[in-house]
């Protein structure tokens, strides 16, 4: 299951959750009696009845009886035909995910029910008030409090988007079927709703037919903001408020936001080619798009609520500067091919009855290939090209008007909101089409020679013969010519049929879209009064549209010069309209209205700002060093990488203290070390405003960081030349990541030598408020050295650079790198960051999220509140009554000792047992987890076959999958005997009662050897493994076996779980489906070892992967 257990509600109604589970499976069964048939239904159920039996029997320890009961069944699946294997994984896996479903409403419906909530704010606040925090004291430190959740796109989100869109529509159904005023009518209405939704995933292809890119990923996390954060995010702010008024007697301000979003999705380049500075460029501006998107649709909420006319002065002022602003510029040029809005006098009527009624003497002449018949030809021309530089299909076929589309397209791909005038001219300088101006602009034709000409990316237009001149507002002139050639789209015919169903189309593209704006904003002489609130609203809708649009232009690579004071760059700006407006709506008495939905809207853009998710980007320390190589040999200065540490950094030091750029701009490199400086240049195009960190993975000495610096610095100097001005936004914050044992271990040092530089330190405090930000890598420590030895790691290096930035009088914020999976650092949030070591988190964390974790924590807006909530009591408690440290010395050098034995069994076994690697080949379904497509990434960093360079989450999903889950347990259970022999089994029992970190670390392990199943790991090695590497696999279940039996003398527990009855029921529960699809599993992989390139049976084999994946909750 999801380790979110403890974090959604501590109970569960088993009653109330067997009855959804029992509505889903048999409305399941309905559907799959039509779709496959009562036969194949028979067996289904037969499987099913067997394994329910067998796992009874196993519970009651009636062992011979069970194993008789599974080899039945293990028969009958190996008897089945490709076809029918296929279809049995398919309905057991759905079976999994309705299950899945189920469990995540009523977790939510506990919550809602309860009234006291344990870890809410309002149990958090009040026990620190209890155990003597002052209310100010408490206020101040949830005021202060900064936290940032960071989305990835690491590849463990099984499921497709579609699938994933309709298993949320199945759990509001099952919210909706729990009214107590659902009539009898209604409710039949929702079963065969829920029948529709079932129907159509059976008919859904579960499987993802090729990989997503990096775009898509990062679609799939703005999706997540918009379906769920987004709303999730003033409800939380709202119950912490509440909770803040309730027990200090002050409000949270409304522009304090604990909780911050930020994304790897498109800025994580690390082992990943397939994001490239293009694909981070692209990504940073959707983000901002999607913004400003959200944000225009809230305003326009807003305008509707806020009517009233009473207000204060300084917003009464503002409205009427705002409508004289407005009134001015009636008369100013506009753009006319766009429908009026309220800023214009002029109704589309007036401008068009000024057009000539008839197109000019001799417009039919060869000369010029350009031909209209009318004036409302022309128009529908001009709006068939429009609709095209917006859309990119083409409306209605056009064939004799083919050049005055072509023409017309460049002019709205340049800019679809040009204003000044057009001017059609043929080789001998004479016009032979009307000549359009808006009042108030002056025409100048400009040659091509001038320079403000076109881009030449429109050549497929130009013709020497035939000239376009388009004169923009600011002057500006683009020229565009056509001549036909080979390079045409495509042949067209035109004929009234067709014209009359342009019309048609336009008009009732544009009726719903004109006639609703003018609901909304009906022009000045119709209005009855001033609607201050509305004037204002209405100007940051405009303001909101107007930097949208740009935002677009960019994202084509168009020119869209504008004046900064047509659009928010920031969100202060924005901030500063809805303030002003909230605090009129207090002062005139009306605070019940200003405390709602703008209230909510201040609350939205104080904490997604203008992008929603800031962008890490992350890249491997070996790449700088290849790029400074590049540059270094360039100027004959040697070899940055043969240079020794010292060295290094005092060549390091005296380029950032300089004034002028290292890299030349004629330099020329290879293609990896262009892509490197490529994206140091959108960072600094950019800038912080829309990028949070850059993180260097594998980072181990502090030229790590400095090379980062000098990059970015170098970058920043050269595109601020570039433009004339200084670059946007601040630098960004270089974060070295610690993942390996050895690197963790050298955390410590690598800051105190960064700190000990002057210009680095003074960096720090001038640029970054004296703050050092320090990540931690959870997944390859733990694949270096096993988890046991990997969570000692990480809280010692914790320990050692919280110490080393204190010696320097700075501010430390550790970044936690952890995975979804327990055996890559996840677990439930609140025992996560309540174990850290004391002093670690003082009022700041940041903390990824990943893969399946995202959709699973954040995917529904209940859940993301109630996650959002954990975070903020959890890091609250952690800093004002931090965790307790060991109680003596001999328990730190007991956790040292366990550690070592650990490890050297752990590494023992992986990395020195020469038969571990076919083991683990043939005994897991590791090699084909590739055909998932699950994420943009390749599964290793590098093209060896050894497990160093295989991923963290290839190597924790492949274990899942059998159920062994060997990287959680391997070697703890060897540290554990070994101390306990020693005679300090006491002492171990004491750790556990009194010491956070180790009762943590004690109790995820145990939580995943429950999950853990000696007798299906057996199955996959009697079947799978070659003989004689199966006592390979018999000494590594006995040592599961002494795992558990020393991780239940530590905990002094009867079995495993004991302390979480919950989650042994849920995983029992699953159980009858669970297992037949890990038979199925085997035998499908059997058969494709024999036969692998049949396409169908490794369909099958992938779809038991997302059954297993959705019964363990589960994938790496």
């Amino acid at each position: 299951m999801t380790d979110t257990t403890d974090d959604i509600a501590e109970e569960i109604s088993f009653q109330s959750f067997d009855d959804d589970c029992k509505l889903l499976g048999s409305l399941l069964n309905d559907v799959l009696q039509r779709e496959v048939g009562s036969n194949f239904m028979e067996k289904v159920e037969r499987n099913r009845v067997l394994a329910q039996s067998a796992c009874t029997m196993r519970a009651s320890g009636i062992e011979d009886t069970a194993e008789l009961l599974e080899k039945q069944l293990i028969s009958e699946i190996s008897d089945m035909t490709l076809e029918e294997a296929f279809t049995l994984a398919r309905a057991f896996s759905h079976y999994l995910n309705l299950m899945g479903i189920a469990e995540t409403h009523h977790r939510l419906r506990k919550a809602q029910n309860m009234a006291h909530m344990s870890r809410s704010c309002d149990d958090i606040f009040n026990q620190l008030l209890q155990s003597g925090v002052s209310p100010e004291e408490l206020y101040n430190a949830v005021c202060k409090q900064e936290v940032e959740i960071v989305l990835t796109a690491h590849p463990t989100q099984i499921n497709r988007r579609t699938l994933q869109y309709k298993h949320i529509r199945i759990a509001h159904l099952l919210d909706y079927n729990d009214r107590p005023d659902l009539g009898y009518e209604d409710r039949e209405m929702l079963i065969e709703d829920l029948v529709r939704e079932i129907t159509s995933i059976w008919q859904t292809d579960e499987l993802r037919r090729q990989k997503p890119t990096a775009v898509d990923e990062a679609r799939a996390g703005l999706n997540i903001v918009e379906q769920s954060l987004w709303r999730a995010v003033p409800h939380y702010l709202r119950r912490v408020s509440n909770a803040l008024k309730k027990h200090t007697g002050k409000s949270l301000p409304l522009t304090c936001t604990p909780i911050k979003f930020g994304s790897w999705m498109g800025g994580d380049r690390d082992g990943n080619p397939n994001v490239t500075a293009e694909v981070t460029r692209e990504v940073a501006l959707l983000s901002r798009w999607m913004a400003f998107d959200l944000y225009i649709r809230e305003v326009d909420s807003l305008r509707f609520e806020l009517s009233m006319n009473r207000c204060s002065d300084s917003l009464s002022r503002l409205a009427h500067e705002i409508i004289e602003k407005e009134t001015s510029s009636v008369d100013r040029s506009e753009s006319w091919n766009e429908p009026l809005n309220r800023s214009q006098s002029k109704t589309y009527s007036q401008s068009g009855a000024a057009l000539p009624s008839k197109l000019p003497e001799g417009a039919y002449l060869p000369s010029c290939t350009v031909h209209a018949s009318a004036t409302m030809e022309f128009l529908l021309v001009l709006t068939n090209a429009k609709l095209y530089a917006q859309t990119g299909t083409y409306p209605v076929d056009f064939k004799d008007h083919w050049g005055l589309h072509c023409k017309l397209t460049v002019i709205f791909v340049h800019s679809q909101h040009f204003t000044g005038s057009i001017c059609f001219e043929c080789k001998d300088g004479e016009s032979k089409y009307p000549k359009l101006e808006r009042p108030g602009t002056g025409y100048m034709p400009l040659n091509r020679q001038d320079g403000k000409a076109a881009s030449s990316s429109n050549t497929l237009f130009q013709d020497s013969d035939k000239n376009l001149c388009i004169t923009y507002g600011n002057g500006t002139v683009a020229n565009s010519s056509y001549s036909p050639s080979a390079s045409t789209p495509r042949t067209v015919s035109f004929s009234s049929g067709q014209l009359l169903s342009q019309r048609k189309l336009f008009a009732e593209s544009q009726m719903g879209r004109s006639s609703f704006k003018k609901l909304l904003e009906p022009s000045l002489p119709q209005r009855p009064g001033i609607a201050p609130y509305r004037i204002v609203l209405g100007n940051v809708k405009d303001k909101l549209m107007k930097t949208q649009r740009r935002l677009e232009l960019l994202l084509e690579d168009l020119p869209c010069e504008h004046d900064a004071r047509d659009y928010y760059e920031t969100a202060d700006e924005l901030l500063e309209p809805l303030l002003m407006c909230y605090e009129s709506l207090q002062s005139s008495g009306s605070g019940v209205l200003a405390d709602g939905r703008l209230a909510d809207l201040i609350r939205r853009v104080a904490t997604f700002r203008m992008v929603l998710m800031k962008l890490d980007l992350r890249q491997e320390s070996a790449r700088h060093a290849e790029t400074l190589d590049a540059i270094t040999s360039y100027l004959d200065m040697g070899i940055y990488s043969e240079w020794d540490e010292e060295k290094k950094l005092d060549f390091l030091s005296r380029e950032l203290k300089g004034k002028r750029p290292l890299v030349p701009p004629t330099i020329k490199v290879a293609a990896d070390v262009r892509e490197v400086l490529d994206t140091f240049r959108v960072a600094a195009m950019l800038g912080s405003d829309s990028f949070g960190a850059y993180v260097i993975s594998m980072a181990s000495n502090a030229s790590d960081v400095l090379a980062v610096e000098l990059l970015q610095k170098d970058a920043r100097l050269a595109v601020s030349g570039e433009l004339g001005r200084p670059c946007s936004g601040g630098a960004l914050r270089v974060v070295p990541l610690f993942e390996t044992v050895k690197d963790l271990r050298g955390a410590g040092a690598v800051i105190r030598k960064l700190l000990s530089i002057d210009w680095y330190r003074e960096h720090i405090i001038k640029n970054h408020n004296g703050h050092q930000e320090v990540m931690v890598g959870y997944s390859d420590s733990g694949k270096d050295a096993g988890r046991f030895t990997a969570a000692w790691e990480l809280y010692k290096a914790q320990e050692d650079v919280v110490a080393a930035c204190n010696e320097y009088g700075i501010k430390v914020t550790l970044f936690h790198g952890r995975g979804g999976s327990i055996g890559r650092g996840g677990g439930p949030t609140y025992l996560a960051i309540q174990s850290q070591p004391p002093g670690s988190v003082m009022g700041t964390l940041r903390s990824t999220e990943q893969g399946e974790m995202v959709q699973a924590k954040f995917g529904l807006p209940q859940t993301a509140v109630r996650q959002l909530e954990v975070y903020t009591t959890a890091v609250l408690l952690a800093t004002m009554r931090p965790p307790l440290p060991p109680r003596e010395e001999k328990w730190r050098n007991l956790m040292e000792e366990i550690s070592k034995i650990s490890c050297q069994s752990y590494t023992s076994t992986v990395y020195e047992n020469p038969e571990f690697l076919a083991y683990f080949q043939e005994a897991t379904p590791q090699a084909e987890l590739g055909f998932l497509n699950i994420g943009s990434r390749p599964t290793r960093r590098k093209s060896s076959t050894g497990i160093g360079h295989l991923r963290a989450i290839p190597w924790v999903f492949a274990w899942t999958q059998t159920r062994f889950v060997l990287p959680v347990w391997l070697g703890v259970g060897s540290g554990l005997k070994g101390v306990c022999e020693k005679g300090h089994k006491e002492d171990l029992i004491a750790m556990y009662k009194e010491w956070p970190f180790f009762q943590s670390t004690i109790d995820l392990i145990e939580m995943v050897l429950g999950k853990a199943d000696i007798p299906i790991a057996k199955l996959y090695d009697e079947v799978l493994v070659s003989p004689s590497r199966q006592e390979l696999g018999a000494e590594l279940r006995r040592e599961l076996m002494t795992t558990e039996k020393y991780v239940l003398a530590v905990t002094g527990h009867e079995k495993l779980s004991q302390n979480n009855r919950i989650l042994r029921r849920l995983i029992e529960s699953r159980l009858p489906f669970l297992n037949p699809m890990n038979m199925l599993q085997v035998e499908i992989l059997k058969r494709l070892r024999r036969d692998d390139d049949n396409a169908k049976l490794r369909d099958a084999l992938l779809i038991t992967i997302n059954g297993i994946a959705a019964g363990m909750r589960n994938t790496g």
